[in-house]
């Protein structure tokens, strides 16, 4: 099962590797790592998505050993979240095919960040679904290249991270 956690810390140098070794000890694969300041300067998210069984309970009380780690939530297991991922994507395209792989960004929201004779660049923030969903209608046109962003998340309604 894929569990999301998102993890409170100390905005210093050090934490994530730390965090992320923790995992490695005990044998977890993280899938997908995302971290960034937070609306206070002095504290970092970490989002980990990782696919583990029922020892992840026990990562996250090691998690909260750690003196850098403020909280830690695990938002698969404590209810409803929101998550999105950020894909840049270059198209191989044709003139003639350039209207068509704009047409499909249009109907998907994603944006075209760039253009050249023979491709187009998209930027697309969603699920992991519909990231899946685009890659797949925009393959046919041959990617020539592709980066994502590791999964961020937030609790659905007003409760925040660090209540």
């Amino acid at each position: 099962m894929k569990y999301t956690l998102s993890v409170l810390v100390e905005n210093q140098p050090g934490v994530l590797s730390k965090v992320s070794g923790l995992f490695s000890r005990r044998g977890f694969n993280i899938d997908s790592l995302a971290v960034g300041v937070t609306e206070d300067p002095a504290i970092s998210r970490i989002t980990i998505v990782v696919d583990g069984d029922e020892h992840i309970e026990q990562v996250e009380k090691q998690l909260n050993k750690l003196i850098a780690v403020i909280k830690v939530k695990n938002l698969t297991t404590s209810g409803s979240y929101v998550s999105c991922l950020l894909m840049l994507v270059k198209v191989t395209c044709s003139t003639k095919q350039r209207l068509e792989v704009m047409k499909i960004a249009e109907q998907m929201k994603a944006d075209v960040v760039d253009v050249a004779n023979n491709s187009l660049t998209l930027q697309y923030a969603s699920t992991l679904e519909n990231i899946e969903t685009l890659t797949s209608l925009l393959r046919p046109y041959g990617i020539k290249e592709l980066v994502r962003t590791g999964t961020v998340a937030l609790e659905r309604g007003s409760s925040t991270a660090h209540k």
